[in-house]
């Protein structure tokens, strides 16, 4: 296990990235490092009002403690106690055209340590799709991406990891998937480290081509106002589950990470409308008919 490996790794996606969408956008994201008294710290990139990114962040962050929290132990109780090593990156984007999906990818490294005890260690991550207006050919290229750089380490990786991203992000109280999905994995120490750490990066590496032809098709189409009132409708649904449900968050702020990061995922303008519906055989009925259920993009012929 090589633990400065992983972090140079995560230090250097964050630089690519970040470099690709200052070129997109032509706004520079501010860089804000970050301490934590218990020990880890973290380097936050974040981007506001910018020309294309209405506010965006990728962040790396490597934090210590004495002990799990709540929400990393809970699914490992014989964890409980130990102390924790955690780096990652994790990025979301919120772009400020209606047509444009949100985006988030994440990736990062545990390990939980216990004196006398072999260390405990596992990926997770992945990345997942949100828009608001669909585009099927934005979702058979996102989630082409996602099964190619998963395939070389097999072939059952991909529908796996996409049945797992299904099920997770899903809004359980409304029973409606916050996107389109992609591929999400946790607890992942197939083998041994070099076989894990190798598919984490090649998911990373994997990310800007399969988002940024999106964005790039995507930034600039013409919108009015009802598109808008729909965009921030529906970023109330991403707002939900990163506080109810999202796990990274809960880990976040259990573990008394920097608030700011943290909650760098949520949309900077957002509303909600009592039992709202859209109107039958509109672009927006279209998202709930045709987009947020179940379906397997790579297979199913285009409707």
């Amino acid at each position: 296990m090589d633990i400065e490996r992983a972090a140079e790794y995560f230090t250097g996606l964050q630089e690519r990235i970040v470099g690709r969408l200052e070129a997109i956008d032509g706004m520079a994201f501010r860089r804000d490092a970050w301490q934590r008294p218990e020990g880890g710290g973290g380097i936050s990139r974040i981007i506001e009002r910018g020309h294309v990114f209405e506010r965006g962040g990728v962040n790396f962050s490597r934090v210590l403690g004495e002990h799990l929290p709540p929400s990393a132990s809970a699914a490992r109780p014989q964890l409980a106690g130990r102390a924790f090593e955690v780096m990652g990156i994790s990025l979301v984007l919120h772009p400020a055209n209606p047509h444009a999906p949100t985006v988030h990818m994440n990736l990062r490294l545990f390990v939980a340590k216990k004196a006398g005890a072999d260390a405990i260690w596992w990926f997770g991550g992945g990345m997942d799709l949100t828009p608001y207006y669909g585009y099927e050919e934005d979702a058979v290229h996102f989630h082409r991406c996602c099964r190619d750089a998963l395939s070389p380490f097999g072939g059952d990786y991909y529908p796996r990891f996409k049945r797992w991203c299904d099920d997770y992000f899903l809004l359980r109280h409304r029973n409606e998937p916050r996107g389109v999905g992609g591929i999400f994995f946790d607890d992942l120490n197939d083998r041994d480290f070099g076989h894990s750490f190798a598919l984490a990066r090649s998911v990373g590496d994997g990310f800007l081509g399969a988002y940024e032809p999106i964005l790039l098709r995507r930034k600039d189409l013409p919108y009015g106002e009802r598109e808008r009132e729909f965009h921030t409708y529906r970023r109330g649904r991403y707002v939900e589950f990163n506080l109810v449900y999202d796990r990274g968050t809960l880990f976040g702020l259990q573990s008394n990470g920097r608030t700011e990061a943290i909650l760098m995922s949520l949309p900077p303008v957002v509303s909600w409308r009592y039992d709202w519906h859209p109107e039958p055989g509109s672009a927006e009925a279209k998202l709930y008919t045709d987009f947020l259920i179940a379906r397997d993009w790579l297979a199913e012929p285009p409707r």
